[in-house]
């Protein structure tokens, strides 16, 4: 079994920063592209950030120029770093992630738990 666990979540005020981390945890051979989801309530869950292995990044058009999303491969981590928060970024973040297990041949779609993002005043 494979796990990923997100953490860094918490109440921030407008303006403010936050940085996310998800690690990846069990019998891993490798991970491919890996991603970042919110979903607040009553709404959809939605792309904020995906990444590939090589390390190349797209955004939602909602947080480009004020997210970073990155990856330290070594240590089967991901980190979404963000700055300038809004009120609307408020939400569960995600951490998503295609994961090869070892022993097997395909992939295996991964979520986390999620982890809360409160931005208000």
């Amino acid at each position: 079994q494979v796990h990923l666990v997100e953490s860094g979540g918490g109440l921030v005020q407008p303006g403010g920063s936050l940085r996310l981390s998800c690690a990846a945890s069990g019998s891993i051979m490798s991970i491919g592209p890996m991603g970042w989801y919110r979903q607040a309530p009553g709404k959809q869950r939605d792309l904020v950030a995906t990444i590939t292995a090589g390390g190349g990044a797209n955004y939602a058009d909602s947080v480009k120029g004020r997210f970073t999303i990155s990856r330290e491969n070594a240590q089967n981590t991901l980190y979404l770093e963000m700055n300038s928060l809004k009120p609307e970024d408020t939400a569960v973040y995600y951490c998503n992630a295609r994961i090869v297990q070892s022993g097997r041949y395909a992939y295996t779609d991964t979520w986390g738990q999620g982890t809360q993002v409160t931005v208000s005043s």
